[in-house]
């Protein structure tokens, strides 16, 4: 977990920092337009305010990145990616539970966070590659872009990447990238992480890393970071390219995240303005989210006690039970009892300081590796990388772990299921709010098992993409066609590359 003091600082200087970073982007965005269009000669010249600063310190860029992008995802991973992995069902404004991916209502449209954060991300980029003093954040910024371009392509496939962010140096209108080429080519995901790495190791000045609510400025850490991401995602693509021998080199160097301390996590507080979203709107909105029957069953089915940290009891309940919902229900049509179903527990609301913006943590990183090694694509004892990692996701959820709990259903070689199964459960379990994580691994596994939904709009198909924006197709429409005809008119129903 990060320092009293981050909590600190993100509570006292969040306000108003976001507030000069609305007024940092908006300026920004009318240059954008200006420059795009026709100008006199000295319109720079004569319009600049000599008393006014041309640029964001990047420490104040960085701090707003981290968490414009951590407190939006979470809020997008409980009102969107919770719906789409069935952790959890809504109750009305539900189109987007019923598979009506092109018609977000609470949340759902994750494409502006990317792009907004991507873009600001770039500003850090370049101001460290050309400012001296910088330089510093230069591996941070590297490691950031590639984390979250890997977010924006898992979800979408094809995207504007090479020709995007650049602001007024680039395009308005940026072809779309293929999927593999932002993952493997120079200037790519996994490129990214290298050069971040070698920006930090190559990095002897003194100047410290400033702004950084994810590690407090420790350099190492960052470098912990990339590497668990490099874990992540060269798994994620191991259908389609060999990636053994790089993922047990990583194995066996050890130099990733390892314990809970050094997850790349920030916490939210208590209070406002930066408490959990959820805390913060009217309690009709938080009332629409209750237990999904996929998530009960599991959890019951293995005796989870993490059900009563994720979740609350029933209030027609006369014994402390939880009751889920099956996903995709017609509202119109339907008469449900708020009354009869689990809401999220008191962490998501009354007592949000416990709940963190998780970006990466050392269980996802045990998962991964223990589902590497069951599938021989590393060389390393399987059961106990799975075990690591229960243990330190019933840590990270505050959880007691019951002393019989990896010898009974959840064991890792548990009757009548597989270790694949079992890894990517629990996986699934401890990805809660996390983004669309639970999402994009059962589209890359198909696991855990999932529900045909109650009252589908996509003919009882789960998606395994989401569809562009309409306004790409408004702003952007010669280059979003071509991408559009690649997906069946933006279908949401066509793999992306690395699940093809």
């Amino acid at each position: 977990m990060n320092s009293e003091l981050n909590k600190k600082i993100l509570f006292f200087k969040g306000m108003k920092i976001e507030f000069l970073m609305k007024k940092i982007i908006y300026t920004i965005s009318i240059l954008s337009l200006i420059f795009t269009t026709s100008c006199t000669k000295d319109f720079e010249d004569i319009n600049t305010n000599p008393n006014s600063p041309s640029s964001v310190q990047p420490s104040l860029l960085l701090r707003q990145v981290i968490y414009d992008f951590g407190e939006n995802m979470s809020y997008e991973g409980f009102v969107a990616g919770d719906l789409l992995a069935q952790h959890r069902t809504a109750l009305d404004f539900n189109l987007f539970d019923r598979h009506a991916l092109k018609s977000p209502q609470l949340g759902g449209n994750p494409w502006p966070i990317f792009y907004t954060n991507l873009r600001d991300n770039e500003i850090i980029l370049k101001q460290a590659q050309n400012i001296e003093t910088f330089a510093v954040y230069e591996g941070p910024a590297l490691i950031l872009k590639a984390y979250m371009a890997a977010g924006l392509t898992d979800l979408f496939g094809d995207v504007p990447y090479f020709e995007a962010f650049n602001g007024v140096e680039g395009t308005v209108t940026p072809a779309y990238d293929l999927q593999e080429d932002i993952y493997l080519n120079d200037n790519g995901i996994l490129d990214n992480l290298d050069k971040g790495i070698a920006a930090i190791e190559a990095y002897s000045d003194a100047i410290p890393l400033e702004g950084d609510i994810l590690f407090n400025g420790d350099l190492d850490a960052w470098v912990k970071f990339a590497n668990a991401l490099k874990i992540k995602h060269l798994l994620r693509i191991s259908d389609k390219i060999n990636v053994s021998n790089e993922l047990q080199t990583l194995y066996d160097e050890g130099n990733y995240i390892t314990s809970n301390s050094e997850n790349a996590i920030f916490n939210f507080t208590n209070t406002d303005p930066n408490s959990f979203r959820l805390a913060q709107l009217r309690i009709g909105d938080f009332n629409n989210f209750v237990l999904s029957e996929t998530m009960e069953d599991i959890l019951i089915n293995l005796n989870d006690t993490r059900i009563s940290s994720l979740f609350r009891p029933f209030s027609n309940s006369t014994a402390n039970e939880y009751n889920g919902l099956l996903n995709g229900i017609d509202a119109s049509s339907t008469s449900i009892a708020l009354a009869d179903y689990s809401l999220a527990s008191t962490a998501f609301r009354e007592d949000t300081s416990t709940l963190d913006a998780n970006f990466i943590t050392a269980w996802e990183v045990q998962f991964a590796l223990a589902e590497a090694a069951a599938k021989n694509i590393i060389s390393a004892d399987a059961q106990t990388l799975y075990n690591n990692g229960v243990t330190l996701a019933f840590e990270y959820w505050n959880t007691e772990l019951p002393s019989n709990y990896l010898n009974g259903p959840a064991a890792y070689n548990a009757f009548g299921s597989n270790p694949i199964e079992q890894i990517l459960t629990q996986k699934w379990i401890a990805n809660v709010i996390n983004g669309y994580e639970g999402w994009i691994e059962y589209r890359r596994t198909g696991f855990p098992e999932l529900r045909t939904i109650s009252a589908s709009l996509n003919n009882d198909i789960i998606p395994v993409r989401m569809p562009y924006p309409a306004e790409e197709e408004a702003l952007n429409f010669e280059n979003y066609s071509v991408a559009a005809a690649a997906t069946d008119n933006n279908s949401i129903n066509v793999p992306v590359w690395w699940n093809e």
